[in-house]
């Protein structure tokens, strides 16, 4: 009975791994508009938020915008600009949203998947109601809205 009896236990990570997301702002140079989409889930049922969502891994965000794009309006657009806006951080780190704005020539009409059930094309300034909890946050950020009308100025001094 002199044998030690030794067992090795699994070992896990405890390091954490940050879920990145994704929303895109899609500004028309030639009506100042911006697309937004009507949600079709039960957290936010009928609320107008932007295209997007979960960058899966291995993706950029870049490529999460493009892939989110594809699924949610039928296409990733041809753009003019893109320009980063703003990124959320939760509080306990794991979860960041970016939040960009993408700039075209002329609107598109977007093939909605089972995710929308309507889009519009806005007026920038005017917010739709009732507006998704987190882009309601967002659009309140003095900075954002800053940021905002500076792309605005830029891009829509032609009209």
């Amino acid at each position: 009975m002199d044998k030690k009896l030794s067992r090795s236990l699994p070992t896990r990570s405890l390091e954490f791994s940050t879920v990145k997301a994704v929303g895109v702002w899609f500004l028309s140079r030639n009506t100042g508009r911006y697309l937004y989409l009507l949600r079709n889930d039960t957290k936010h049922p009928e609320t107008w938020g932007l295209p997007g969502g979960k960058v899966e891994s291995g993706e950029t965000l870049l490529g999460g915008m493009e892939r989110e794009c594809i699924e949610e309006l039928g296409h990733f657009p041809e753009y003019h600009r893109l320009v980063p806006l703003e990124k959320f951080t939760s509080a306990d780190g794991v979860f960041e949203y970016h939040t960009w704005v993408c700039v075209l020539d002329c609107e598109f009409v977007p093939v909605l998947n089972d995710e929308h059930i309507g889009h519009a094309w806005i007026q920038a300034g005017v917010w739709p109601k009732p507006m998704h909890p987190g882009l309601w946050n967002t659009v309140n950020i003095d900075a954002v809205q800053q940021k905002l009308v500076s792309v605005e100025r830029t891009e829509l001094a032609s009209l």
